[in-house]
C-alpha cells in the first residue's frame, strides 16, 4: 500500500517588523481553529510549491507576494492527522489591498516583540523564532500527539 503525506505550503509575510498572521476561527473541521498561524494551504494536482504559496496568499489575504525566499521544510508527524511536508516562505514585499472577509479568520499584522504571545503550535514557535532571527535555511521534524509537541529533532 502505498502512503503519501500531504504537501502544504506556510508564507510568513514580513513588512516592518511585523508578520501578517491568520487567527484561524471561521472554518469548520479545522485542525489550526484557535491558533495563528501564517499564511498557506495545500497543494493542489500539477501545482509547484511556489505556484501553491503564490495562490493560496492571493486566496487568503488580496495580497499578491512579489518578493519571496523559500526558507525550508517543516516536517509534521501526528498520531491525528495526516503527516505533512510543509515547504516554509518569508515574503518581503507585495501588491494589492489586505481582504477584510478572509473566510478562514482574521487576518493581523503582529509585531515581533508579542508574536510568541498569541496562541501558536508550539512547533510553530521554534520556527518562527529562527525566521524572525532572519536564519536562512530553516529545517526539522515536529511530532506531535493530539496538540501537544513530544519532539523535535533536526533544528539547529
Amino acid at each position: 500500500m502505498a502512503y503519501l503525506a500531504k504537501i502544504t505550503t506556510l508564507c510568513y509575510i514580513r513588512r516592518n517588523n511585523c508578520y501578517l498572521m491568520l487567527y484561524r476561527n471561521r472554518k469548520e473541521h479545522d485542525e489550526n481553529e484557535g491558533k495563528w498561524i501564517g499564511i498557506g494551504g495545500k497543494l493542489e494536482e500539477g501545482e509547484s510549491p511556489d505556484e501553491c504559496m503564490l495562490r493560496e496568499v492571493y486566496e487568503e489575504t488580496g495580497l499578491t507576494v512579489t518578493e519571496y525566499v523559500q526558507k525550508g521544510i517543516i516536517t509534521f508527524i501526528s498520531d491525528e492527522w495526516q503527516d505533512e511536508y510543509m515547504v516554509l516562505y518569508e515574503a518581503t514585499s507585495f501588491t494589492g489591498t489586505l481582504r477584510k472577509d478572509c473566510e478562514e479568520g482574521e487576518l493581523s499584522w503582529i509585531d515581533f516583540d508579542h508574536l510568541l504571545e498569541l496562541p501558536l503550535w508550539e512547533g510553530d514557535r521554534i520556527f518562527l523564532q529562527k525566521l524572525i532571527a532572519g536564519q536562512d535555511r530553516i529545517s526539522g521534524k515536529l511530532t506531535y500527539h493530539g496538540d501537544m509537541l513530544v519532539k523535535a529533532e533536526g533544528f539547529s
